[in-house]
């Protein structure tokens, strides 16, 4: 967080005051692949996002594009030092993959420089999320009504940043008690998820097939899809889900729930999960 001189207007008159605003840097995440001793390096991708957590933003972010299925396919990922400009020291990251993993570049038909508002916007093809999301649709997993309404708020508890600043999105995975089990806050919605992601990862937890995931704000496509590829099942959002949410969502048979508030929400799609 970072501090501000704001104007205050209000009916009574105006006033300078401190107040805190979220930080937002550039992230770029390398990726360094061959075999040993003819090692490449293929800079990937450029996001706006919220310092820290980034090792798992960037593992999050090749998990859900399909460059790597697990952690062990990952030799290091680190911060790189060695960089010429004052301004990328710390704002750029390099996962370095094993020497056996297959990369290659030409194949991955889009761009991907990306920033915090709309992830990779329109860059997506859904033969793609096809082909990266292999899950199994009878886990039988359900949730009540009740647990469900009262996710908002449980959300909210874990958010530290935006309660300062309420400049950050959140989301995270609940179990079927309704706990908030792990979270992540992000200037970005996209960059949350990929951190939340890339911490399951880490720890040898995907998929994710008997939690919930909980979104701050509105779902997109490009949210699905990344919980698809996590093998995540039910999707709650405080806001609007886009009509390729849904429509990726009724492909996959995923549940997904929009305008989440604590007297009710809307059923998109997989109704047989949630206990009416």
């Amino acid at each position: 967080m970072q501090s501000v001189e704001v104007l205050r207007i209000k009916p009574e008159g105006s006033k300078a005051e401190p107040d805190l605003v979220v930080v937002e840097e550039p992230l770029e995440i390398r990726v360094g692949h061959g075999a040993e001793g003819s090692r490449e390096q293929v800079s990937l991708s450029v996001t706006m996002r919220t310092p820290g957590d980034d090792e798992l933003l960037s593992l999050g972010f090749l998990f859900a594009e399909g460059i790597i299925n697990s952690y062990d396919e990952v030799s290091s990922v680190k911060p790189c030092h060695d960089l010429g400009k004052q301004e990328e020291i710390g704002n750029v990251m390099r996962v370095e993959l094993q020497p056996e993993v297959k990369f290659d570049i030409r194949k991955f038909t889009r761009n991907f420089p990306t920033n915090s508002s709309c992830g990779v916007c329109g860059k997506t093809s859904i033969d793609s999320v096809r082909s990266n999301a292999k899950i199994p649709l009878d886990q039988g997993v359900t949730f009540s009504f009740d647990i469900l309404k009262g996710l908002h708020g449980s959300l909210q508890s874990t958010q530290e940043v935006f309660k300062h600043t309420g400049g950050v999105h959140a989301c995270g995975l609940f179990d079927q008690q309704g706990k908030i089990i792990a979270h992540k806050e992000d200037v970005g919605r996209h960059n949350a998820l990929d951190k939340l992601i890339g911490a399951q990862l880490l720890n040898d937890e995907l998929p994710i097939y008997s939690n919930g995931l909980i979104l701050s704000g509105r779902i997109s496509f490009e949210l699905v899809q990344k919980a698809v590829r996590a093998g995540i099942l039910v999707i709650a959002g405080v806001g609007a889900p886009s009509s390729l949410a849904v429509d990726l969502a009724k492909e996959f048979k995923v549940t997904l729930v929009g305008f989440l508030k604590e007297d009710g929400y809307n059923i998109y799609t997989g109704k047989q999960r949630i206990e009416v």
